[in-house]
């Protein structure tokens, strides 16, 4: 609603300067066609720039803010330089090169500072009325990934459900890493470094998501272990590490860098099994005691059914009678409730 205000009142705005122009002096000794054609333009001129507004549907703060600030350095650094070539150069005030020496001084300033906070607007953000000088750090804390948490694969499906809504950094020697692996002549190697590159095929397919690949700084301890590196980088990003390993959510832990492990996001969202429950499992091998029967649920949670052994193969209906949480996931106890079926 307030967009649809806005450019009503832009039309309004420049309807109106077309009736100012109309009845302005030079307007009375102009063609019989130019009142019209003010007035035609002035209403083809804001549905043109709100066509081209609606167009580009997603808008990049940090180049609008460039563009701006650029612009007004560039003027500012004009009307300077004028007021220091003015005493230089020995010129009659009134001579015609002063009315086009601003102005040609002012598009080349204006483009030369525009272009260059263009180039360089990953290196600071602005944020008016402040302007926040951080290294490759744009908007939320960023979610530095390491090779474990790309080559599981299920972090492309929580980025797809819309889980972050910061963007993604991938450190250079991480991807170096993956496209190692994929090349290597070991198969498992090999398997892995494929998966994770088609994982993050995955995750630049959406557009929702917004990836970086970024190098380390200049001074960066290139002997260190690669986890050890990604801790680093996000430290220095100030952003958290998203991976699998438990070893490296210790080694951030230490560093104080946040840390999410997605094996902890995965388990936390498994539901919880209370004493009386009913499932439907299917019984595939034996357990540890002489008459279990092991099945596992959807999720991969394992179930360890009493008086099962018998059943193995079959689909049973069995009734929860305790859960175990253990480091390698959640264990479900249970009993037959009724007859089994093939």
């Amino acid at each position: 609603m307030a967009l649809v205000i806005l450019r009503s009142i832009f039309v309004m705005v420049t309807v109106g300067i077309a009736v100012l122009i109309v009845n302005s002096e030079p307007m009375r000794e102009a063609p019989t066609w130019a009142p019209l054609a003010v007035i035609a333009g002035s209403v083809a001129l804001p549905l043109a720039v709100m066509a081209v507004d609606a167009v580009i549907r997603r808008k990049d703060l940090t180049t609008i803010t460039a563009v701006y600030f650029g612009l007004l350095v560039g003027v500012f650094l004009t009307y300077v330089a004028m007021l220091a070539l003015t005493p230089v150069l020995p010129l009659n005030p009134r001579d015609p090169i002063w009315t086009w020496l601003p102005l040609v001084l002012g598009a080349v300033l204006c483009y030369v500072c525009t272009s260059l906070l263009l180039q360089t607007r990953d290196d600071f953000r602005f944020l008016i009325p402040f302007v926040e000088f951080a290294r490759d750090v744009r908007g939320l804390r960023p979610n530095v990934l390491d090779a474990t948490s790309i080559v599981d694969g299920r972090l492309a499906d929580l980025a797809a459900a819309g889980i972050f809504e910061s963007r993604f950094v991938i450190p250079s020697f991480v991807l170096d890493e993956l496209q190692a692996a994929a090349d290597s002549t070991d198969k498992q190697r090999r398997t892995r470094g494929r998966r994770g590159l088609d994982v993050l095929a995955r995750l630049r397919a959406n557009k929702t998501v917004e990836i970086d690949v970024l190098a380390p700084a200049e001074g960066a301890d290139d002997e260190a272990t690669l986890e050890s590196r990604v801790v680093a980088l996000a430290k220095q990003l100030g952003g958290r590490i998203v991976t699998t390993d438990a070893n490296v959510v210790k080694i951030a832990g230490v560093r104080s860098v946040p840390a999410l492990n997605v094996n902890e996001v995965a388990l936390s969202l498994k539901p919880a099994y209370m004493p009386g429950d009913a499932l439907t499992v299917r019984l595939v091998k034996h357990g540890e005691e002489p008459d279990q029967g092991v099945g596992y649920l959807d999720d991969g949670t394992m179930v360890v059914v009493e008086n099962g052994r018998d059943q193995i193969g079959r689909v049973v209906h069995v009734a929860v009678t305790s859960t175990l949480q253990t480091t390698a996931g959640r264990l479900v106890f249970a009993r037959p409730e009724h007859a089994p079926r093939g």
